[in-house]
């Protein structure tokens, strides 16, 4: 235990030295850190002595995740959601279906080793996006504001609304829908991890926001202590709903969005600024797991199918969806295509894999795999042309911009 505490204790001093100068290339802390555990792991040389205890690298990405959510929607410009709201609703309400389909019928036609629950559960676990890799395009200025926004609701909504569908299609190819049958079971699943998740992340921080206020009014917080209630709140959120059998990301997500209405903005950034540096660390740690223990056991699965799959399902099945689904929309065909391609794969996908992993489904392995390849191939690609490409993006579009102020003036 004292060696992997010092390996870990001692990447995320030297990352955070440097991670500055590194977030300046196209290397990224994902990638960096999935590198590292590999390399450390029991492919490589192997100094982290754990075996793949799927129990704990769940419930990392968990905390991990429904903080990130949590933050990120904290984040948001309020003002921004409400003027561009048709773009995430269309992200969500069109695109995520869209995607989930494509992603099953390519599945379809490439792997034939699976049933058909067990492809369409593939393409459930592969159709959210992560909004820790993503951070990347999201905090950059460059990019439009209501192109950044709708990438952090669009992430921040579409892991929790997978949830059910994930827990549906997991039953169906497990044969334990009941005798209720598969649409009773989808209502339900619905209704439960949606409407209580809605109900936790909103009335715990209701709660919350308004202890929080009185207490900053009256001076009771320290300066120790201002950096502990948000990680807290985040936590609170995900945990009650997911006891209460609601979807926890649902909660972390709502639950912020509310705070960062409620909260000023000078308050806002004060709680916020201890929770983000928590919630990046536990995204370093749980990445450097990932690399170590879960692509290392994975890739005894791997094939050139699945190699495919990963490449259409970064490419074609997200971003075919996200075209037609803002087809109509006033965002230009050069922010339509920005938006499809950044749609990264993270964290929500490590948690419904091993979700999946700890299910007893007899495909796991290749599924594992799939999604494996996927977030690999994610964390090198999209770190890579997150910055080159929103520079020539803003390019673009200033120079449309002044085109069209010259048009007006002729």
């Amino acid at each position: 235990m004292y060696e992997t505490l010092a390996i870990l204790a001692g990447s995320i001093l030297v990352y955070s030295s440097v991670a500055g100068a590194v977030e300046r290339t196209w290397i990224s802390g994902p990638i960096v850190f999935t590198c590292f555990g590999l390399l450390l792991g029991p492919v490589g040389l192997d100094l982290l002595p754990w075996e793949a205890n799927r129990e704990t690298i769940l419930n990392l990405a968990e905390v991990t995740l429904a903080l990130v959510l949590f933050t990120d929607a904290a984040s948001a410009d309020m003002g921004v959601l409400k003027r561009i709201a048709r773009l995430p609703a269309r992200l969500l309400l069109i695109g995520l279906p869209l995607t989930i389909l494509l992603g099953f019928g390519v599945g379809v036609l490439l792997v034939d080793k699976l049933s058909l629950f067990a492809i369409a559960l593939l393409a459930t676990m592969l159709a959210p996006t992560d909004a820790a890799l993503g951070k990347a395009v999201v905090t950059n200025e460059s990019v439009p504001t209501e192109i950044r926004q709708g990438l952090n609701v669009e992430s921040g909504l579409n892991d929790g609304i997978c949830v059910p569908i994930l827990f549906v299609f997991l039953a169906l190819a497990l044969g334990k829908a009941g005798e209720a049958g598969p649409w009773t079971l989808a209502v339900k699943l619905v209704i439960e991890e949606i409407g209580i998740g809605l109900a936790v992340g909103l009335g715990l921080t209701l709660i919350a926001a308004r202890l929080l206020k009185v207490a900053w009014h009256r001076k009771w917080l320290t300066h120790t202590w201002i950096q502990i209630p948000v990680v807290a709140l985040a936590l609170a959120c995900f945990a009650t709903a997911q006891l209460l059998g609601g979807s926890g990301f649902i909660a972390s997500f709502t639950g912020g969005l509310l705070f960062g209405v409620l909260a000023e903005k000078v308050e806002r950034h004060e709680f916020l600024r201890a929770a983000e540096g928590t919630g990046d660390t536990l995204a370093l740690i749980t990445w450097m797991i990932f690399g170590s223990a879960v692509v290392g056991h994975a890739m005894g699965y791997f094939t050139w199918p699945i190699l495919l799959y990963a490449v259409l399902s970064l490419t074609v099945i997200r971003m075919l969806p996200v075209f037609l689904a803002l087809t109509g929309s006033p965002i230009s065909t050069k922010g339509k295509l920005f938006i499809g391609w950044f749609g990264p794969r993270g964290l929500a996908s490590i948690v419904f894999a091993v979700i999946v992993l700890n299910s007893g489904l007899p495909d796991s392995g290749p599924i594992a795999m799939t999604v494996v390849c996927t977030i690999i191939l994610s964390i090198i690609a999209h770190g890579m042309t997150a910055n080159p490409l929103a520079a020539a993006l803003a390019a673009r579009l200033g120079r449309s911009k002044g085109k069209t102020a010259a048009d007006k003036q002729d």
